[in-house]
């Protein structure tokens, strides 16, 4: 079913960033095919850290990017925002291309439309908590008063209030992430850039980190672009996943899709111990509803599969309801079918499901 249209608010189209001396005028005079260029390109000793990416991000949408150490996907996130310069391509935010726009309004864009957390705090040690959030406040020339109330609205919202006054070497890590979330959120950005905003959390504060994050989102609906290494950490917070391999997309796509459809090997490996039940949802598995089936013990589409398997123990079949209408179904048979062509795959390795 074709839901409604979801404007785009960011997209990359064929975007190349490559490393070395002369990077530039090699890139310019390679040709051929993207593999082509990626092969001339390190024949010629430099690095093509991002090479030929396209993709668009939806408005409120937590777009993931992951890939292993060298992958490319920091250097992404950075070309996005030009905090890296390009080699090629476009970069539309909110119809206009960052790569057209001068220093004076790319840097009019970053201070009132993106905030951004990285995996190091970047705390000012001589600032208090509500001095550090409102310091982008001050960069935009915002007056005292403005500055105050809304660091202090930012700080409540990460659950803060109350350390006000507190210098970071004061709080725990946790708290000083919060800290660093609640300064990138202070300009009320439209983009939020995320890299690997919670990996120096021990596993805990992790959680309750993403947790939080999860809450601000479904308070705030911002349009995310995060990174991370970490496949649950992806599948709790992802609308759609993008992994990365030297530079490139390998596969885009939901969790699920990611799982059941993997699109090469390297891809099967990011997902091999996903918890299947958790990933999988009844849209998933969806079926058509032969006979008139009645709504009792409905289920929505995106409920996932570990909360159907009560339901399933009793019946064989719950119906998949949308807007009061009977929509599908799903069923024991399907549900097992589903589960075990995964397992398989985990089991015995990509290459064999796909021989």
């Amino acid at each position: 079913m074709t839901g409604p249209a979801v404007e785009t608010k960011l997209a990359c189209r064929n975007l190349w960033k490559v490393f070395g001396d002369g990077a530039d005028r090699a890139f310019s005079r390679s040709r051929g095919e993207t593999e082509q260029k990626v092969a001339t390109l390190r024949g010629g000793g430099l690095i093509p850290a991002v090479s030929d990416v396209s993709f668009d991000v939806a408005e409120g949408e937590c777009l993931v990017i992951m890939g292993l150490s060298g992958s490319g996907k920091s250097t992404l996130v950075r070309c996005l925002s030009r905090l890296v310069e390009p080699t090629a391509g476009e970069v539309i935010f909110e119809g206009r291309d960052l790569m057209k726009l001068s220093g004076a309004e790319l840097t009019e864009v970053r201070r009132h439309k993106m905030g951004m957390v990285f995996q190091s705090f970047g705390l000012l040690p001589h600032l208090t908590v509500l001095e550090n959030v409102a310091f982008p406040l001050r960069i935009q020339g915002k007056g005292d008063a403005d500055r105050r109330r809304r660091a202090a609205e930012m700080i409540g919202l990460v659950g803060l209030s109350g350390r006000e006054d507190a210098f970071p070497h004061q709080l725990s890590g946790g708290q000083q992430q919060r800290v660093g979330i609640a300064r990138s959120l202070a300009v009320g950005p439209d983009l939020w850039f995320l890299d690997e905003p919670f990996s120096a959390l021990d596993p805990l504060i992790r959680k309750q980190m993403q947790d939080e994050f999860l809450r601000l989102q479904h308070t705030l609906k911002k349009t995310i672009v995060f990174i991370t290494h970490d496949f649950l950490e992806a599948l709790k917070i992802a609308d759609r996943v993008v992994i990365m391999r030297d530079g490139r997309v390998v596969q885009i796509g939901r969790p699920a899709d990611l799982v059941l459809s993997p699109a090469d090997e390297y891809v099967a490996r990011f997902v091999a111990d996903v918890p299947l039940l958790r990933v999988i949802t009844a849209g998933d598995i969806e079926e058509p509803v032969p006979v008139s089936l009645s709504t009792n013990g409905s289920v929505s589409r995106d409920a996932p599969l570990e909360s159907l398997l009560a339901k399933l123990a009793e019946v064989d079949a719950l119906p998949i309801v949308e807007s009061g209408k009977v929509v599908g179904q799903v069923t024991t048979h399907g549900l097992m079918k589903a589960v075990a062509a995964a397992s398989a795959r985990a089991d015995r390795g990509w290459s064999l499901e796909r021989a």
